[in-house]
């Protein structure tokens, strides 16, 4: 299967950052069928690349003690042509900087922002490393959702740094969502969170996996130490649930 085709300003790669590399390498590994392989520790800092069916997938880095006190997380990443641009543009907008871009030696440019509204969102600007190799297929990525306590700013935020033509799903005061791209070939989402995002929970990039059946990827992750934070609950777009690893991080799977 070919690799996706990442148009600049869309998702292109997700990675976990983890109190316990170990644990995660082993939970994902049992739950998706991950294979790994960790690189050079001096170049690059032990960071773990997750291949499936030999394509890479995602990403695994082990957290530091400066980073002890931050929860675990999973982070999207938007492809960029040019990260320095786009971090001039995130302060433009309304964002922050909270990683300038940094060389990733001979891979490409990693970069963390934080959006108008306050979500952290990664940005990548390839060389060798394009992005992930396969998506929407069985234990590999297959949608990114952007939860947001401003939806205006974080819609506008999106189409002025990242060049996003944007689509609206639904614009109903219980369900206000737009996508980038329209139907079939859209590519990450925007939900108005404002509703029931708790006050101490900032807005945040979520990532969903695609999975073959929702109830017994639910039945093995729990047995591997998950917890299941809501759902399944059926959608027009599949059977879906929300679940932590064993050390919090949160992500989501759809069939």
């Amino acid at each position: 299967m070919p690799a996706p085709e990442i148009t600049p300003g869309a998702p292109c790669w997700i990675d976990l950052m983890t109190s316990d590399i170990t644990k995660a390498r082993e939970f994902y590994g049992e739950l998706f069928g991950w294979e790994y392989e960790t690189g050079d520790e001096e170049k690059y800092g032990g960071y773990t690349t997750a291949r499936k069916n030999g394509k890479t997938v995602a990403g695994l880095m082990q957290k530091d003690e400066g980073q002890a006190g931050m929860p675990d997380v999973w982070s999207t990443y938007l492809r960029s042509d040019d990260a320095e641009a786009t971090a001039s543009a995130v302060t433009a907008n309304g964002g922050q900087v909270h990683m300038p871009p940094m060389d990733v030696p001979e891979q490409g440019h990693m970069a963390i922002f934080g959006d108008a509204a306050g979500a952290a969102v990664g940005v990548w600007q390839p060389r060798e490393m394009k992005g992930y190799e396969l998506v929407a297929e069985p234990g590999t990525a297959a949608w990114h959702e952007l939860h947001t306590k401003d939806y205006d700013a974080a819609v506008k935020f999106y189409q002025d740094v990242f060049g996003w033509e944007t689509s609206v799903l639904s614009d109903t005061p219980e369900f206000r969502y737009t996508t980038l791209g329209a139907g079939d070939s859209a590519k990450a989402g925007i939900m108005d969170a404002s509703g029931y995002l708790p006050a101490e929970v900032p807005s945040n990039w979520q990532v969903y996996f695609n999975v073959e059946d929702a109830d017994a990827s639910i039945e093995k992750a729990v047995s591997l130490g998950a917890t299941v934070v809501d759902g399944p609950d059926d959608s027009p777009f599949g059977r879906l649930a929300t679940l932590t690893d064993p050390t919090g991080a949160m992500f989501k799977i759809v069939a």
